[in-house]
Protein backbone atom coordinates (compact mmCIF):
# COMPACT_ATOMS: atom_id res chain seq x y z
CA UNK A 1 0.00 0.00 0.00
CA UNK A 2 1.23 3.34 -1.27
CA UNK A 3 1.21 5.86 1.99
CA UNK A 4 0.43 9.66 1.10
CA UNK A 5 3.95 10.64 1.61
CA UNK A 6 4.75 7.82 -1.02
CA UNK A 7 2.19 9.62 -3.57
CA UNK A 8 3.60 11.02 -6.08
CA UNK A 9 2.41 13.07 -8.41
CA UNK A 10 2.18 10.10 -11.63
CA UNK A 11 0.15 8.23 -9.46
CA UNK A 12 -2.10 10.83 -8.33
CA UNK A 13 -2.52 11.73 -12.13
CA UNK A 14 -3.62 7.90 -12.61
CA UNK A 15 -5.18 7.53 -10.01
CA UNK A 16 -7.35 10.48 -11.27
CA UNK A 17 -7.61 9.38 -15.14
CA UNK A 18 -8.73 5.81 -13.84
CA UNK A 19 -11.77 7.82 -11.43
CA UNK A 20 -12.67 9.87 -14.55
CA UNK A 21 -12.94 6.55 -16.98
CA UNK A 22 -15.08 4.97 -14.35
CA UNK A 23 -17.49 7.80 -14.62
CA UNK A 24 -17.36 7.56 -18.36
CA UNK A 25 -18.03 3.87 -18.04
CA UNK A 26 -20.83 3.59 -15.14
CA UNK A 27 -22.57 6.53 -16.87
CA UNK A 28 -22.88 4.86 -20.05
CA UNK A 29 -23.88 1.52 -18.13
CA UNK A 30 -26.41 3.55 -16.83
CA UNK A 31 -27.81 4.97 -20.05
CA UNK A 32 -28.07 2.53 -22.00
CA UNK A 33 -29.33 -0.19 -18.78
CA UNK A 34 -27.58 -2.88 -20.99
CA UNK A 35 -24.09 -2.97 -23.16
CA UNK A 36 -21.09 -5.41 -24.10
CA UNK A 37 -17.68 -4.15 -22.96
CA UNK A 38 -17.05 -4.12 -26.74
CA UNK A 39 -19.77 -1.18 -27.31
CA UNK A 40 -18.15 0.22 -24.07
CA UNK A 41 -15.20 0.45 -25.62
CA UNK A 42 -16.22 1.37 -28.71
CA UNK A 43 -18.40 3.96 -27.38
CA UNK A 44 -15.89 5.28 -24.86
CA UNK A 45 -12.94 5.40 -27.62
CA UNK A 46 -10.93 3.74 -24.33
CA UNK A 47 -8.87 0.49 -25.06
CA UNK A 48 -10.15 -2.95 -24.13
CA UNK A 49 -7.91 -3.62 -21.55
CA UNK A 50 -8.33 -0.70 -19.66
CA UNK A 51 -12.68 -0.86 -20.07
CA UNK A 52 -12.18 -4.55 -19.11
CA UNK A 53 -10.42 -3.57 -15.99
CA UNK A 54 -12.85 -0.88 -15.26
CA UNK A 55 -15.66 -3.42 -15.71
CA UNK A 56 -14.07 -6.49 -13.36
CA UNK A 57 -14.00 -3.60 -10.46
CA UNK A 58 -17.48 -2.50 -11.28
CA UNK A 59 -18.61 -6.51 -11.42
CA UNK A 60 -16.90 -6.41 -7.29
CA UNK A 61 -19.75 -4.15 -6.53
CA UNK A 62 -23.45 -4.38 -6.67
CA UNK A 63 -23.94 -1.57 -9.22
CA UNK A 64 -22.99 -3.69 -11.83
CA UNK A 65 -23.83 -7.81 -13.14
CA UNK A 66 -23.17 -9.73 -16.01
CA UNK A 67 -26.92 -10.27 -17.43
CA UNK A 68 -26.94 -12.83 -20.34
CA UNK A 69 -25.25 -13.12 -24.06
CA UNK A 70 -26.60 -11.10 -26.91
CA UNK A 71 -26.62 -11.61 -30.18
CA UNK A 72 -23.44 -12.56 -32.29
CA UNK A 73 -22.06 -10.76 -34.82
CA UNK A 74 -19.99 -13.23 -36.22
CA UNK A 75 -17.95 -14.65 -33.26
CA UNK A 76 -18.52 -15.59 -29.91
CA UNK A 77 -21.62 -13.86 -28.33
CA UNK A 78 -20.77 -11.51 -26.25
CA UNK A 79 -21.86 -10.94 -22.06
CA UNK A 80 -24.39 -7.88 -21.56
CA UNK A 81 -23.49 -6.18 -18.47
CA UNK A 82 -27.01 -4.18 -17.00
CA UNK A 83 -26.38 -1.42 -14.30
CA UNK A 84 -28.72 -2.00 -11.19
CA UNK A 85 -31.35 0.41 -10.61
CA UNK A 86 -31.58 -0.77 -6.75
CA UNK A 87 -28.04 -1.75 -5.90
CA UNK A 88 -28.69 2.33 -3.94
CA UNK A 89 -31.63 4.38 -3.15
CA UNK A 90 -32.38 7.97 -2.96
CA UNK A 91 -34.56 10.50 -1.04
CA UNK A 92 -36.09 13.41 -2.49
CA UNK A 93 -38.23 15.53 -0.67
CA UNK A 94 -40.39 18.80 -1.29
CA UNK A 95 -40.29 21.24 1.19
CA UNK A 96 -43.42 23.37 0.02
CA UNK A 97 -44.60 26.73 1.66
CA UNK A 98 -47.81 24.58 2.91
CA UNK A 99 -46.60 21.08 2.82
CA UNK A 100 -43.78 18.46 2.46
CA UNK A 101 -43.56 15.90 0.26
CA UNK A 102 -41.15 12.78 0.25
CA UNK A 103 -40.10 10.21 -1.74
CA UNK A 104 -37.72 7.11 -1.83
CA UNK A 105 -36.51 6.38 -5.36
CA UNK A 106 -33.81 3.44 -6.90
CA UNK A 107 -31.28 4.60 -9.02
CA UNK A 108 -33.59 5.09 -12.20
CA UNK A 109 -35.55 7.23 -10.23
CA UNK A 110 -38.47 4.75 -9.76
CA UNK A 111 -40.75 5.62 -7.01
CA UNK A 112 -40.26 2.99 -4.12
CA UNK A 113 -42.45 4.90 -0.95
CA UNK A 114 -44.09 8.21 -0.30
CA UNK A 115 -44.97 10.55 2.48
CA UNK A 116 -46.72 13.42 2.31
CA UNK A 117 -48.30 15.89 5.03
CA UNK A 118 -49.51 19.83 5.25
CA UNK A 119 -46.94 21.59 7.33
CA UNK A 120 -46.49 25.22 8.03
CA UNK A 121 -43.22 25.62 6.79
CA UNK A 122 -43.26 29.07 6.50
CA UNK A 123 -43.93 29.95 9.97
CA UNK A 124 -42.69 26.84 12.14
CA UNK A 125 -39.31 25.90 11.04
CA UNK A 126 -38.61 23.50 13.88
CA UNK A 127 -41.77 21.83 13.43
CA UNK A 128 -40.97 21.11 9.70
CA UNK A 129 -37.65 19.55 10.37
CA UNK A 130 -38.74 17.86 13.00
CA UNK A 131 -41.30 16.81 10.02
CA UNK A 132 -38.68 16.21 7.40
CA UNK A 133 -37.17 13.68 9.58
CA UNK A 134 -40.06 12.02 9.70
CA UNK A 135 -40.82 11.59 6.45
CA UNK A 136 -37.52 10.32 5.47
CA UNK A 137 -37.32 7.57 8.55
CA UNK A 138 -40.93 6.44 7.33
CA UNK A 139 -40.25 5.80 3.58
CA UNK A 140 -37.12 3.92 4.45
CA UNK A 141 -39.01 1.84 7.18
CA UNK A 142 -41.50 1.16 4.69
CA UNK A 143 -39.38 -1.03 2.77
CA UNK A 144 -36.51 -2.08 5.07
CA UNK A 145 -34.13 0.07 4.28
CA UNK A 146 -31.45 1.79 6.63
CA UNK A 147 -29.76 5.25 6.17
CA UNK A 148 -26.83 3.74 4.64
CA UNK A 149 -28.70 1.98 1.79
CA UNK A 150 -28.96 6.00 0.37
CA UNK A 151 -26.70 7.32 -1.90
CA UNK A 152 -27.90 10.67 -0.09
CA UNK A 153 -30.91 13.24 -0.04
CA UNK A 154 -31.72 15.68 -1.94
CA UNK A 155 -34.06 18.81 -1.05
CA UNK A 156 -36.00 21.24 -2.96
CA UNK A 157 -37.23 24.58 -0.97
CA UNK A 158 -39.42 27.50 -1.98
CA UNK A 159 -36.42 29.99 -1.68
CA UNK A 160 -33.31 30.77 -3.63
CA UNK A 161 -30.28 29.18 -2.60
CA UNK A 162 -27.20 30.58 -2.11
CA UNK A 163 -23.81 28.14 -3.13
CA UNK A 164 -22.08 29.29 -0.01
CA UNK A 165 -24.59 28.37 2.51
CA UNK A 166 -26.74 26.05 0.61
CA UNK A 167 -28.60 24.81 3.30
CA UNK A 168 -30.08 27.81 4.27
CA UNK A 169 -32.81 29.65 2.90
CA UNK A 170 -33.33 33.15 2.23
CA UNK A 171 -34.35 35.30 5.02
CA UNK A 172 -36.23 38.00 2.46
CA UNK A 173 -38.48 35.37 1.83
CA UNK A 174 -38.99 32.85 4.59
CA UNK A 175 -37.52 34.96 7.49
CA UNK A 176 -38.25 32.61 10.65
CA UNK A 177 -36.25 30.62 8.71
CA UNK A 178 -32.61 32.80 10.15
CA UNK A 179 -30.34 30.44 11.65
CA UNK A 180 -31.59 26.98 10.66
CA UNK A 181 -29.74 24.68 8.35
CA UNK A 182 -31.94 22.07 6.26
CA UNK A 183 -28.95 20.09 5.15
CA UNK A 184 -27.18 20.28 8.25
CA UNK A 185 -30.41 18.93 10.23
CA UNK A 186 -30.59 15.87 7.76
CA UNK A 187 -26.76 15.27 7.60
CA UNK A 188 -26.77 15.13 11.43
CA UNK A 189 -29.93 12.41 11.61
CA UNK A 190 -28.88 10.37 8.55
CA UNK A 191 -25.94 10.80 8.15
CA UNK A 192 -26.00 11.22 4.40
CA UNK A 193 -25.26 13.51 1.87
CA UNK A 194 -27.39 16.83 1.56
CA UNK A 195 -28.33 18.93 -1.69
CA UNK A 196 -30.71 21.26 -1.62
CA UNK A 197 -31.59 23.54 -3.94
CA UNK A 198 -34.55 25.58 -5.49
CA UNK A 199 -37.94 24.12 -6.16
CA UNK A 200 -38.32 25.33 -9.19
CA UNK A 201 -34.94 24.80 -9.95
CA UNK A 202 -35.77 21.08 -9.32
CA UNK A 203 -38.88 21.11 -11.48
CA UNK A 204 -36.82 21.79 -14.38
CA UNK A 205 -34.40 19.01 -13.48
CA UNK A 206 -37.39 16.58 -12.90
CA UNK A 207 -38.74 17.86 -16.71
CA UNK A 208 -35.33 17.17 -18.35
CA UNK A 209 -34.49 13.92 -17.13
CA UNK A 210 -38.23 12.17 -16.96
CA UNK A 211 -40.88 14.66 -18.40
CA UNK A 212 -41.55 17.26 -21.14
CA UNK A 213 -38.24 18.08 -21.67
CA UNK A 214 -36.28 15.05 -22.63
CA UNK A 215 -35.71 15.63 -26.04
CA UNK A 216 -34.23 19.23 -25.08
CA UNK A 217 -31.30 20.32 -23.22
CA UNK A 218 -32.51 23.96 -23.00
CA UNK A 219 -36.08 24.42 -20.89
CA UNK A 220 -37.71 26.84 -18.79
CA UNK A 221 -39.67 25.23 -15.84
CA UNK A 222 -42.69 27.92 -14.20
CA UNK A 223 -43.75 26.69 -10.34
CA UNK A 224 -47.32 28.70 -10.04
CA UNK A 225 -47.80 27.61 -6.36
CA UNK A 226 -48.23 30.53 -2.97
CA UNK A 227 -45.25 31.51 -4.98
CA UNK A 228 -43.95 31.84 -8.38
CA UNK A 229 -40.68 30.58 -9.22
CA UNK A 230 -38.86 29.58 -12.48
CA UNK A 231 -35.95 27.02 -12.97
CA UNK A 232 -33.69 27.60 -16.23
CA UNK A 233 -31.88 24.80 -17.85
CA UNK A 234 -29.05 25.69 -20.21
CA UNK A 235 -27.44 23.48 -22.26
CA UNK A 236 -28.24 20.09 -20.36
CA UNK A 237 -27.45 21.87 -16.64
CA UNK A 238 -29.44 24.24 -14.11
CA UNK A 239 -28.11 28.02 -14.48
CA UNK A 240 -28.33 29.53 -11.23
CA UNK A 241 -26.79 32.94 -11.47
CA UNK A 242 -23.93 34.40 -9.86
CA UNK A 243 -25.78 34.28 -5.92
CA UNK A 244 -28.70 31.54 -6.73
CA UNK A 245 -31.48 34.23 -7.22
CA UNK A 246 -31.75 33.19 -11.35
CA UNK A 247 -35.26 32.26 -12.51
CA UNK A 248 -37.10 34.54 -9.51
CA UNK A 249 -39.88 35.61 -12.23
CA UNK A 250 -42.15 35.62 -9.42
CA UNK A 251 -40.24 38.42 -7.80
CA UNK A 252 -40.54 40.81 -11.65
CA UNK A 253 -42.84 43.08 -11.51
CA UNK A 254 -45.34 43.71 -13.99
CA UNK A 255 -47.03 46.51 -12.48
CA UNK A 256 -44.73 49.32 -11.09
CA UNK A 257 -48.11 50.37 -8.98
CA UNK A 258 -48.88 46.81 -7.87
CA UNK A 259 -49.46 45.37 -4.53
CA UNK A 260 -46.81 45.28 -2.18
CA UNK A 261 -44.77 41.86 -2.04
CA UNK A 262 -43.29 40.19 0.73
CA UNK A 263 -39.70 40.44 -1.12
CA UNK A 264 -40.29 44.17 -0.43
CA UNK A 265 -41.33 45.79 -4.04
CA UNK A 266 -44.68 46.56 -5.81
CA UNK A 267 -46.54 44.65 -8.45
CA UNK A 268 -44.52 41.36 -8.54
CA UNK A 269 -45.75 38.60 -10.51
CA UNK A 270 -46.68 36.44 -7.57
CA UNK A 271 -48.96 39.03 -6.01
CA UNK A 272 -51.27 38.84 -8.87
CA UNK A 273 -51.21 35.38 -9.38
CA UNK A 274 -49.84 33.24 -6.07
CA UNK A 275 -52.30 30.84 -4.60
CA UNK A 276 -53.84 33.48 -2.16
CA UNK A 277 -53.72 36.52 -4.18
CA UNK A 278 -55.40 34.10 -7.32
CA UNK A 279 -58.40 32.98 -4.53
CA UNK A 280 -58.49 36.35 -2.88
CA UNK A 281 -59.46 37.56 -6.61
CA UNK A 282 -61.71 34.51 -7.62
CA UNK A 283 -63.98 35.00 -4.15
CA UNK A 284 -64.10 38.86 -4.69
CA UNK A 285 -65.27 37.97 -8.67
CA UNK A 286 -67.69 35.36 -6.96
CA UNK A 287 -69.36 37.61 -4.63
CA UNK A 288 -69.26 40.79 -7.77
CA UNK A 289 -71.03 38.37 -9.39
CA UNK A 290 -74.23 37.25 -7.38
CA UNK A 291 -73.45 33.56 -7.00
CA UNK A 292 -74.10 31.98 -4.01
CA UNK A 293 -71.51 29.00 -4.77
CA UNK A 294 -69.13 28.86 -1.88
CA UNK A 295 -65.48 30.28 -3.07
CA UNK A 296 -63.19 27.80 -3.44
CA UNK A 297 -60.72 27.09 -0.76
CA UNK A 298 -58.05 26.05 -2.17
CA UNK A 299 -56.54 26.02 -5.73
CA UNK A 300 -57.56 22.29 -6.75
CA UNK A 301 -61.21 23.34 -6.13
CA UNK A 302 -60.36 26.32 -8.36
CA UNK A 303 -59.09 24.39 -11.05
CA UNK A 304 -62.34 21.85 -10.71
CA UNK A 305 -64.98 24.33 -10.76
CA UNK A 306 -63.04 26.25 -13.94
CA UNK A 307 -62.76 22.45 -15.58
CA UNK A 308 -66.44 21.98 -14.76
CA UNK A 309 -67.48 24.93 -16.60
CA UNK A 310 -68.15 27.61 -13.95
CA UNK A 311 -67.58 30.95 -15.63
CA UNK A 312 -65.85 32.52 -12.71
CA UNK A 313 -63.55 30.12 -12.07
CA UNK A 314 -62.94 29.61 -16.03
CA UNK A 315 -62.34 33.63 -16.27
CA UNK A 316 -59.93 33.28 -13.25
CA UNK A 317 -57.74 30.55 -14.98
CA UNK A 318 -57.26 32.48 -17.51
CA UNK A 319 -56.67 35.69 -15.92
CA UNK A 320 -53.58 33.90 -14.66
CA UNK A 321 -52.52 32.94 -17.79
CA UNK A 322 -53.14 36.34 -19.06
CA UNK A 323 -50.55 37.44 -16.53
CA UNK A 324 -48.23 34.72 -16.43
CA UNK A 325 -48.20 35.34 -20.19
CA UNK A 326 -46.61 38.75 -19.17
CA UNK A 327 -43.53 37.47 -17.18
CA UNK A 328 -43.44 34.86 -20.17
CA UNK A 329 -42.69 36.84 -22.61
CA UNK A 330 -39.85 38.72 -21.01
CA UNK A 331 -38.58 35.60 -20.69
CA UNK A 332 -39.17 34.45 -24.24
CA UNK A 333 -37.34 37.53 -25.50
CA UNK A 334 -34.55 37.47 -23.15
CA UNK A 335 -33.40 34.05 -23.13
CA UNK A 336 -35.41 32.09 -25.57
CA UNK A 337 -35.53 28.69 -24.70
CA UNK A 338 -36.76 25.45 -26.83
CA UNK A 339 -39.77 24.75 -24.21
CA UNK A 340 -41.51 26.46 -21.67
CA UNK A 341 -43.15 24.08 -18.98
CA UNK A 342 -45.73 25.49 -16.61
CA UNK A 343 -46.42 23.17 -13.32
CA UNK A 344 -48.18 23.39 -9.93
CA UNK A 345 -51.46 23.61 -9.34
CA UNK A 346 -52.80 25.51 -11.37
CA UNK A 347 -51.19 23.53 -13.95
CA UNK A 348 -53.80 21.12 -13.71
CA UNK A 349 -56.28 23.52 -15.91
CA UNK A 350 -54.60 22.77 -18.90
CA UNK A 351 -55.50 24.64 -22.30
CA UNK A 352 -57.70 27.15 -20.36
CA UNK A 353 -54.43 28.29 -18.48
CA UNK A 354 -52.19 28.21 -21.81
CA UNK A 355 -54.91 29.99 -24.17
CA UNK A 356 -54.32 33.39 -21.73
CA UNK A 357 -50.81 32.58 -21.43
CA UNK A 358 -50.44 32.04 -25.56
CA UNK A 359 -52.99 35.21 -26.61
CA UNK A 360 -50.30 37.89 -23.96
CA UNK A 361 -47.44 36.59 -25.46
CA UNK A 362 -48.46 37.09 -29.02
CA UNK A 363 -48.73 41.01 -28.52
CA UNK A 364 -45.40 40.92 -26.29
CA UNK A 365 -43.32 38.78 -27.77
CA UNK A 366 -41.22 38.63 -31.21
CA UNK A 367 -42.21 35.83 -33.25
CA UNK A 368 -39.55 34.96 -33.68
CA UNK A 369 -39.44 33.75 -30.20
CA UNK A 370 -43.11 32.10 -29.98
CA UNK A 371 -42.26 29.83 -33.19
CA UNK A 372 -39.03 28.10 -30.88
CA UNK A 373 -40.72 27.51 -28.21
CA UNK A 374 -42.97 25.40 -27.07
CA UNK A 375 -45.38 26.22 -24.45
CA UNK A 376 -46.94 23.32 -22.64
CA UNK A 377 -48.26 21.90 -19.27
CA UNK A 378 -46.51 19.03 -16.86
CA UNK A 379 -47.30 15.68 -17.75
CA UNK A 380 -45.49 14.76 -13.83
CA UNK A 381 -47.47 14.55 -11.22
CA UNK A 382 -47.47 15.48 -7.77
CA UNK A 383 -44.65 14.02 -6.63
CA UNK A 384 -42.37 15.74 -9.77
CA UNK A 385 -40.33 18.51 -7.41
CA UNK A 386 -39.44 15.56 -5.04
CA UNK A 387 -38.42 13.48 -7.30
CA UNK A 388 -36.43 16.46 -8.89
CA UNK A 389 -35.02 16.81 -5.53
CA UNK A 390 -33.67 12.61 -5.86
CA UNK A 391 -32.62 13.56 -9.03
CA UNK A 392 -30.56 16.18 -8.15
CA UNK A 393 -28.78 13.84 -5.85
CA UNK A 394 -28.73 11.29 -8.81
CA UNK A 395 -26.87 13.77 -11.11
CA UNK A 396 -24.17 14.01 -8.37
CA UNK A 397 -23.05 10.77 -8.44
CA UNK A 398 -23.71 9.57 -12.05
CA UNK A 399 -20.96 12.96 -12.39
CA UNK A 400 -18.72 11.80 -9.08
CA UNK A 401 -19.66 8.09 -8.81
CA UNK A 402 -16.50 7.54 -6.20
CA UNK A 403 -17.48 10.33 -4.16
CA UNK A 404 -21.30 8.76 -3.47
CA UNK A 405 -20.84 5.14 -4.04
CA UNK A 406 -18.71 4.18 -1.05
CA UNK A 407 -18.63 0.57 -2.97
CA UNK A 408 -16.75 2.12 -5.91
CA UNK A 409 -14.25 3.99 -4.31
CA UNK A 410 -13.10 0.49 -2.19
CA UNK A 411 -13.22 -1.33 -5.17
CA UNK A 412 -11.04 1.37 -6.94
Amino acid sequence: MISALQTTPEILGASAMRAKHSQLILSLLWNERGISRADLARRTSLSRSTVSAIVSDLLSTSLVRESHAGASSGGRRPIILEFQDQSSFIVGIELGATHISCVLMDLRCNIQAKWSAPARVRDEPELALQQMTTAVRSVLDEKGLQPSELIGIGVAVPSPVDRERPGELLPLILPKWKGYNIAQHLEVNFERPVFVDNDANLGALAELWWGAGLATKDLAYIKVATGVGAGLIIDGRIFRGSGGIAGEIGHSSIDPDGPLCICGLHGCLTTFIGTPALLERAEEELRASGSVRRPAASIDELVDAALDGDPVSVEMIRYAGDKLGVGIANMLNLLNPKMVVLGGGIARAGDLLLEGVRSTIGGLSLPESIRATLIRTTGLNEWGIAVGAATLMLQAALDQPTLYFSELREAL
